[in-house]
């Protein structure tokens, strides 16, 4: 356990007394914003080969299921295994068809939660129903994608989505009993640390239990690749990151889970910047920042209007 910050690992050792781990699983979804019929070429920043575990669908669900679950018992000694629907917009066909493809957690006795990961303007009241519905057997989470409350960002981002949205799906969601997780991305060119800071506050407002931290980054055949080689602009530096990540989760709640921290990428796609991959490096550099600080997760919610 980490003595600094709520881990999504400990929150899942206290809720099931087990080991549990996230597969990740590859639906073969779209994404409504990503659609070059359409002219839509997503956000800029997105390239999914450049951190999915199944980076196409030639394995079947089920083949993907027992072939992380294989892994997993062997590595990880784990048990109970959450099935984590991730690339793309995990909600982005009809109600019938989502229905089918969940239905696979069903043949599998160890499965015990599902988490499905989508666009905060990809969800709507049926397909709530649907996925409430999985409430009663499983442990159920709607991750929804923001990245950063302001707009100008947004725009940079080319989410194509606003933080309006973001909020109307969080309202509807916590009208049902499915558990809510936001993606945010600390270090985006532009923010100021005051500007990430907003964030936490905003999201320490909002009835989530759970954030998913992301570090900008430039991934190869992505629009940001493109304006990257022509500007070389200025990324955030690992020193940076370690202190605005400490400055983030000071300002969250204390008892928000914290489902990520540091976010990998695959080494032959990663452009900048190349120390993002150092993960347990950074994680005790946030450890070693916050005992000198003498802070931790939350030492700031709730004092500062």
């Amino acid at each position: 356990m980490d003595p600094f910050y709520y881990s999504f690992n400990n929150y899942l050792k206290t809720r099931f007394q087990s080991r549990v781990r996230r597969i990740s699983l590859n639906a073969g979804f779209g994404c409504p914003h990503r659609d070059e019929k359409l002219g839509l070429k997503g956000c800029f920043y997105c390239n999914e080969s450049g951190f999915v575990s199944y980076k196409d669908i030639k394995l079947s669900l089920v083949e993907q299921i027992e072939t992380s679950m294989a892994i997993f018992k062997k590595q990880f000694k784990a048990d109970k295994f959450i099935a984590y629907f991730q690339n793309a917009s995990n909600t982005y066909a009809p109600v019938e068809d989502l229905k089918q493809i969940y239905d696979v957690i069903k043949q599998f006795d160890q499965i015990i939660g599902l988490a499905i990961s989508t666009r905060p303007d990809c969800i709507d009241d049926q397909k709530l129903k649907l996925i409430d519905s999985y409430c009663g057997q499983y442990e159920v989470w709607l991750e929804y994608g923001l990245q950063s409350i302001h707009i100008q960002t947004l725009e940079l981002l080319n989410r194509q989505h606003t933080m309006q949205d973001f909020l109307d799906a969080v309202a509807k969601t916590a009208k049902t009993r499915i558990k809510i997780a936001a993606h945010v991305m600390l270090g985006i060119p532009g923010e100021s640390r005051q500007d990430m800071i907003a964030t936490a506050l905003s999201l320490a407002r909002l009835p989530i239990q759970a954030v998913k931290v992301h570090i900008f980054h430039i991934l190869k055949n992505t629009r940001f690749a493109e304006i990257y080689e022509q500007e070389q602009f200025k990324l955030i530096s690992e020193p940076e990151y370690v202190r605005i990540a400490c400055d983030f989760l000071e300002h969250l709640k204390p008892d928000c889970a914290i489902m990520r921290l540091v976010s990998e990428s695959s080494q032959e796609l990663l452009i900048a910047p190349l120390w993002m991959n150092q993960k347990q490096k950074i994680l005790h550099a946030i450890g070693n920042e916050f005992q000198k600080r003498g802070t931790h997760q939350g030492s700031y919610w709730g004092k500062n209007k």
